[in-house]
């Protein structure tokens, strides 16, 4: 079952969430006026994510090609999320996970603008019996976009 229909198209700025019985995955995108560097930047530097994000408690460790991080989200305030880094393409493509799922955050370049996407795919054959007690993502993706675009922006505007 799935909150998208197959002609629908995701809005900029709205989380859609796709579930099977063995997986489901939120997405949310955003056009950002700023140059791909600083929306990397932002996404790249753990310390920094509390000041500039508001759905982030604490994130510590180092986000490069296999680093590890431990992140502390509003949606579980008690608990600790140790993460890898899976794969890290500069300006272009960021993932981390652990054996639950994976989180991609994109970056495409347009002529004034980048489009960011964020992903999170979490499942596996397990995934029925604690599904129910996973919240739902839609808000805090949409609020981490909002979030990054307002700082990314704010940067790029001071930078003129």
């Amino acid at each position: 079952m799935t909150n998208i229909q197959a002609n629908q198209k995701p809005q900029a700025g709205k989380a859609f969430t796709s579930k099977t019985m063995f997986s489901r995955e939120t997405t949310v995108s955003a056009n950002i006026e700023a140059d791909p560097s600083i929306v990397w930047a932002l996404l790249t530097h753990a310390s920094d994510f509390p000041r500039w994000n508001s759905t982030v408690i604490s994130l510590t460790g180092e986000i490069r090609e296999h680093g590890e991080i431990e992140l502390k989200s509003i949606l579980d305030e008690k608990r600790v999320f140790k993460l890898k880094v899976k794969e890290f393409i500069p300006e272009k493509r960021l993932v981390w996970g652990d054996s639950m799922g994976s989180r991609v955050y994109t970056l495409d370049k347009n002529s004034k603008s980048v489009l960011f996407t964020m992903s999170e795919k979490i499942g596996g054959p397990l995934f029925p019996l604690f599904a129910g007690m996973i919240p739902s993502f839609d808000e805090s993706f949409e609020q981490f976009a909002t979030d990054l675009k307002k700082e990314a922006e704010f940067i790029q505007g001071s930078k003129k």
